[in-house]
């Protein structure tokens, strides 16, 4: 009998409680008007459907189709200006499926008219405060591998309230990883400049009357560069394999030192280093002796974050290693300084065009691109 007392006592007790819970909910709701915000990717039309790894275009490339994966991971804040500062009002870690990115025809000012988006289909939906005035801002970033910001910390290790909008701005991830490296191309940020009728275009307000419930429309890109490298050995230049000791074959490649430390998530054109490293990322055996095929012609492509030298600040530089005629040593290793704009809000697309007409030697060069 004291055990069913007890228990009725709890029960009565529980309803209370949720009773009460519920009743506040219901007035936070009151006091919230949804914001709904739209996240999507810039897609070409060679799709795919039965492939998680999307092809996926880049904006400048004229044409190649390339292999992309949906990202899995989403992380978004939304700002809220008060006075003169900017606070985190909102901080989230999604994971978004890769069947809740929809392909679908774009009509609007951040993609080409008429081409195809991946859109986030997952409503989401940002509660804002139904009082005052609300002026915000969303920045986010998102990756088919999950990301660790600021040295080595995961997302919800950040101190979100004490942030404003410097602090977000300068938020990094972390490059180090060969997973990282090797899914550059995989994510996907809100430029902090990029700016559509005068503001940036992440923005929202309710101080326009019309924009009562006002929507947001992020459109992500690119954080890394796209690197192509085409190399081709005159033809009149080319061993004959009846005399292999004349002639040029390019029988080694390889880019070396890549940015490999902390990147602007929302800043991708402001990355530097105090001077060109000696030390990154490699990606090694672009050609070796081996690929007979690629011997006097080829085109090869990776991605890297750019960056500039801060005593050099026009140039991103990329240097490679390029080796003819199955020779050792050191090879020929170029820097190869192609000029950048860190005021730019996309990151861009570079290409190196090299036409071999001899053996190159152990020597080191830089020259500047055209």
């Amino acid at each position: 009998m004291k055990r069913n007392l007890s228990y009725s006592i709890l029960t009565v007790m529980a309803a209370v409680v949720l009773t009460m819970t519920a009743c506040t909910e219901r007035q936070e709701v009151t006091d919230r008007v949804a914001l709904p915000l739209t996240i999507s990717l810039p897609v070409d039309d060679n799709y795919r459907p039965n492939q998680q790894a999307q092809r996926r275009r880049v904006m400048g490339d004229p044409g190649t189709t390339e292999e992309f994966l949906l990202p899995q991971h989403l992380y978004y804040f939304v700002m809220r200006q008060v006075g003169a500062t900017w606070k985190v009002w909102q901080a989230v870690d999604a994971e978004p499926q890769a069947e809740e990115w929809l392909k679908k025809r774009y009509s609007g000012s951040l993609q080409t008219a008429g081409d195809s988006v991946y859109q986030y289909t997952k409503m989401i939906n940002l509660l804002l405060k139904n009082e005052g005035t609300f002026v915000g801002r969303v920045y986010a970033i998102a990756s088919a591998q999950p990301l660790t910001f600021n040295a080595d910390k995961d997302f919800d290790e950040l101190n979100f309230a004490g942030m404003d909008l410097d602090d977000v701005l300068d938020l990094t991830f972390n490059t180090s990883s060969t997973t990282i490296q090797q899914n550059l191309q995989n994510i996907y940020s809100s430029p902090y400049n990029y700016n559509v009728s005068g503001d940036y275009y992440g923005a929202f307000s309710n101080k326009d009357e019309r924009l009562r419930v006002p929507h947001v429309h992020l459109m992500l890109y690119h954080v890394a560069s796209k690197v192509d490298i085409k190399w081709n050995v005159q033809e009149d230049k080319r061993i004959n394999r009846e005399t292999p000791s004349e002639g040029v074959r390019l029988t080694y490649m390889e880019a070396r030192r890549l940015y490999n430390a902390g990147a602007y998530c929302f800043r991708p054109m402001r990355n530097t280093k105090a001077s060109l490293p000696s030390s990154g990322y490699d990606i090694p055996d672009i050609v070796t002796e081996s690929d007979e095929g690629l011997w006097w012609e080829g085109r090869s492509y990776f991605y890297t974050i750019p960056y500039i030298v801060e005593s050099d600040e026009d140039y991103f530089p990329l240097q490679l290693l390029m080796r003819t005629n199955g020779s050792a040593g050191s090879g020929y290793q170029l820097t190869l300084k192609q000029p950048i704009d860190t005021a730019d809000v996309f990151v861009p697309w570079i290409r190196g065009n090299f036409n071999l007409t001899k053996p190159l030697d152990n020597t080191t060069a830089v020259k500047t691109a055209d």
